[in-house]
Parts: C-alpha cells; sequence; structure tokens
C-alpha cells in the first residue's frame, strides 16, 4: 500500500485504535500506535499485521483465521542483529489484528504488560515479557510517543458513548471498510444499523433527509431517528453504493467491500 505521511499513518488508526480500548482493551492507544509506526515504518500492508505477530502455534480464533504470509525480518540473538525470514499472521483488517494481539497480551506471559499504569511502564514490559528481541525496543516506543503526542489518544480512549436511545436493546458492533473501524452498528433483530450520514458521507454518498426518512443518493431508505441522527440497515446502505456488507460471526463484526 502507499507510504503514508507518519502524521496521517496515525490518524487513520487512532479510530480503530480507540474503538478496541473502549472494548476492553489493556494496550495504552499511545503504546499501540508507537508500536505500529514501529513495526511497520508507516505501511499498513494487505495483511493488517502491525505488531510482528508471528504464526507461532497456528492456533486460530474468532480474529485470526490461519491466513500467513512470509517474509524478511530481524532479530537480536545473543546480542547481535540477524536477519532471518518468517511466517507472520494476515488478518482481515486492523480490527483483527488488534484483537488477536489482545488475546495474546491477556496470557500468563504478559502480566505485567496488563498490569502497567503507565505508557512508558508498559512499553518497558512489552520487552521484558519478551514481545521484541531488540533493547533498544522500549526506549523506541517511548521516543515515538513522545515525539508524536500520542497520550491524547490515551485519554480519548476512556470515553464512552452510549447507544441511541431507539437501539438501547441492540448489539453494538463495528462496521469495517478497507480494514479500518468506520462505524458503529447496532444490531437489532437480525438487522444492523448504522448512522446515515456518518457513514455514508464517509464513504462517498450524498445523504439528505426528506422529514420522515434518511435519502441515499436520492433515494429514500427505511429509517430510524434518534436523538437527531438517522440511522438506516446497513445492508440497503452498501447496495446503494455499490458495496457488499458481509457477516463476520466469529469476530461479530461486518465488513464492506
Amino acid at each position: 500500500m502507499a507510504q503514508l505521511t507518519r502524521n496521517q499513518f496515525i490518524a487513520a488508526l487512532a479510530p480503530t485504535v480507540l474503538r478496541v480500548k473502549r472494548e476492553g482493551s489493556v494496550m495504552f492507544p499511545s503504546v499501540r500506535l508507537a508500536q505500529n509506526l514501529l513495526e511497520t515504518g508507516g505501511v499498513i500492508h494487505e495483511w493488517y499485521n502491525l505488531g510482528g505477530i508471528k504464526v507461532g502455534s497456528g492456533q486460530t480464533n474468532a480474529f485470526w483465521h490461519g491466513e500467513a504470509v512470509v517474509k524478511g525480518t530481524w532479530e537480536v540473538i545473543d546480542g547481535r542483529s540477524m536477519n532471518t525470514r518468517a511466517a507472520f499472521r494476515a488478518y482481515k483488517s486492523v480490527y483483527h489484528f488488534y484483537k488477536d494481539l489482545d488475546l495474546l497480551l491477556a496470557t500468563p506471559r504478559y502480566e505485567r504488560v496488563r498490569k502497567a499504569m503507565t505508557p512508558e511502564r508498559q512499553a518497558d514490559m512489552l520487552f521484558a515479557c519478551g514481545y521484541a528481541t531488540d533493547p533498544a525496543y522500549p526506549s523506541k516506543l517511548k521516543a515515538i510517543i513522545e515525539q508524536y503526542g500520542l497520550k491524547k489518544y490515551d485519554a480519548l480512549g476512556s470515553k464512552q458513548f452510549p447507544k441511541p436511545e431507539k437501539l438501547k436493546d441492540a448489539e453494538l458492533i463495528v462496521v469495517l471498510y478497507k480494514g479500518q473501524a468506520t462505524s458503529d452498528g447496532y444490531l437489532l433483530g437480525g438487522v444492523t444499523w448504522v448512522p446515515a450520514r456518518l457513514l455514508g458521507e464517509a464513504l462517498g454518498a450524498e445523504i439528505g433527509w426528506t422529514g420522515t426518512k434518511v435519502t441515499v443518493n436520492g433515494k429514500e431508505l427505511e429509517s430510524i431517528l434518534s436523538e437527531a441522527t438517522g440511522y438506516v440497515q446497513i445492508r440497503e446502505l452498501a447496495a446503494e453504493l455499490g458495496l457488499t456488507a458481509s457477516w463476520d460471526p466469529a469476530a461479530r463484526v461486518i465488513l464492506l467491500a
């Protein structure tokens, strides 16, 4: 994929980083973003592995389905940097990668990472627990956090947003587009409703309101109005834009393509 500026890279990933934090991730958003930048050099590859997670035991889960890519890498072994090749996990999206990493960090090996009370301590513990072999890994993460002011995302990640009143009984899920969390979705009675203007305009649609219904590129869609926001069914919105909406039942997300 195209090389992004460092700031573009951070801005592209931040919504998904904040989303997984609100879902209970133990990683500080600042540490996660710094790690992504350090591990990839600012490139979001189509296999979406932003943290160098290797295939390992090969045990699949809800977020990693067994796909892999083999590529060159380097490790520090006995104090020496050595080039090698390894099999790395490949994912359907950035969101899938983040959730798989959280499963890894939930294992006993990474207890000290989970208990870290500051981003700096967490950076130290990632190395101490064996996530990386580069002795300079913690200092590099801290330098990136400082250089790009990433701690501001730690405060944002703690904010929670209430569900729309008319969808308060729905299951909150995430809608993914081009690998990124693009919108919240509200799954109710087998139907997922999404904020029409937020998601539609992000996808290039012209969104309107007749007074009773949302219009997408001039066509009226079945709508729910709650707190001055119009919600439409994700499949109807996708169809109007020539996209498909597929349900990933294991990860409980919708992927637009």
